[in-house]
């Protein structure tokens, strides 16, 4: 996150439109990889925001990356979320306003290799049995991929 650090330097904590990416990966068992997040403890998608002269899915793989190990070898655009329910504070006090470009992976390849400085754990979950403790932005977007595979919300 260095642009986004960078800006933190400047404004504080006060509330940032935040541009990112995640994804959205499913094995071959229908299953959704989920991270749990080493900031406030709750099961995640893989993501963040984008840097200068990145491209939105190139942020969406660069992520997917970092956090997971994985390398995405084909992505594609599910949908773009913004809005007050995409609004977030972090435990630390920096404020958000998240616009968010979700993708759809399903082919990938390599080994799962948390990133212990965001990840504590990662992990596929049916998508019938989520956990609970989701994080608050991604559960808009885990509840429209739910709805197009016809899985009332457990969230």
């Amino acid at each position: 996150m260095g642009y986004i650090h960078e800006l933190r330097k400047v404004v504080g904590t006060r509330p940032l439109i935040m541009v990112g990416a995640c994804v959205l990966l499913l094995n071959d068992k229908n299953e959704l990889l989920l991270q749990l997040r080493t900031d406030n403890h709750m099961w995640g998608l893989a993501g963040g925001s984008i840097e200068p002269g990145e491209g939105l899915e190139e942020t969406a793989k660069r992520e997917l990356f970092e956090e997971t190990g994985l390398t995405a070898n084909e992505i594609s655009l599910f949908n773009i979320f913004s809005g007050p329910e995409f609004y977030y504070q972090y435990p630390h006090g920096d404020e958000v306003y998240n616009v968010v470009s979700a993708y759809v992976c399903r082919n990938y390849e390599g080994v799962l290799m948390p990133d212990e400085k965001e990840t504590s754990a990662l992990q596929f979950f049916p998508l019938h049995k989520l956990p609970p403790n989701m994080n608050p932005v991604d559960i808009p977007i885990v509840n429209e991929l739910l709805a197009t595979q016809d899985i009332t919300s457990p969230l």
